[in-house]
C-alpha cells in the first residue's frame, strides 16, 4: 500500500518460517534495507498500527467472553473509552446502552479499525500509546524464533499487520526466447520485446 515493490527470493514451508513465542508464524519477511533509502516509512507506521489494532481487538474479544460469563460490563466500557474516547461512544448525544456496547465490541474482535489522515496522521506518541494500551513493547518489536533451528534470534524484530498486494508480474508471463524472427525494416536489427517476438541482447 505504500508503493514499495520487491522480488520473492525464497518460499519456505510454514514450519520453517520465524514464529512468535506463542508459535504464530509470520507470513512474510521483508528486507529492512528496502525502507530507509526510499524514505518509505508509511509502511512501518502501518505495521505498528496494525499490530496494536489486532492486539487490542484480541483483548476486547477476551473481555467480551468474560462479560458473557460474568455479566460485568464496566471494565469493557472503560477499555473502549480509553481506545476511542468518551465522546466517540455516543449516539445522538447519549452514551451507548449495554446491548449496543456489546454489539459494538463484538465487531472489534478482529482488530480495532484505525484511520490516519495523510497530512494530519498519527504521531509517534499516539502509536506508542496504542502499543502500550495493547500490552506490547513500546518499540513495536518482539522476539522471534527461527523455525528451522528453534533458536531465538539475537535481537528483537518489528512485527505487525500490513496490506501486502500481489503485483501481477509473473515470470511465466515474462519468459521469452527466439532464434530467427522479425527484423526492423529501417535498421535491419531484430525487434525488441516479447510482444513483437523480439530478439535477446547479450
Amino acid at each position: 500500500r505504500h508503493g514499495n515493490k520487491g522480488v520473492i527470493s525464497k518460499i519456505v514451508p510454514v514450519e520453517d518460517m520465524p514464529h512468535l513465542a506463542d508459535g504464530t508464524p509470520v507470513d512474510i519477511v521483508l528486507n529492512p534495507l528496502g525502507v530507509p533509502s526510499r524514505m518509505n516509512v508509511g509502511q512501518i507506521l502501518e505495521t505498528h498500527l496494525g499490530w496494536a489494532s489486532a492486539r487490542l481487538g484480541g483483548q476486547i474479544g477476551e473481555m467480551l467472553d468474560k462479560v458473557h460469563k460474568t455479566g460485568k460490563i464496566p471494565e469493557l466500557r472503560k477499555t473502549l473509552h480509553k481506545v476511542y474516547g468518551k465522546e466517540s461512544l455516543k449516539v445522538d448525544g447519549k452514551e451507548l446502552d449495554d446491548h449496543q456496547l456489546l454489539e459494538f465490541a463484538d465487531g472489534l474482535r478482529d482488530g480495532v479499525p484505525l484511520a490516519t489522515p495523510v497530512f494530519d496522521g498519527a504521531h509517534e506518541d499516539d502509536t506508542v500509546e496504542l502499543l502500550e494500551m495493547a500490552g506490547l513493547d513500546r518499540s513495536g518489536q518482539v522476539w522471534l524464533w527461527d523455525g528451522r533451528t528453534g533458536e531465538r534470534f539475537d535481537r528483537m524484530v518489528t512485527v505487525g499487520y500490513i496490506y501486502m498486494l500481489k503485483l501481477h508480474h509473473l515470470v511465466d508471463d515474462k519468459i521469452h526466447a527466439r532464434s530467427i524472427g522479425p527484423y526492423s525494416l529501417v535498421t535491419q536489427q531484430p525487434l525488441g520485446g516479447k510482444a513483437q517476438f523480439g530478439g535477446q541482447r547479450f
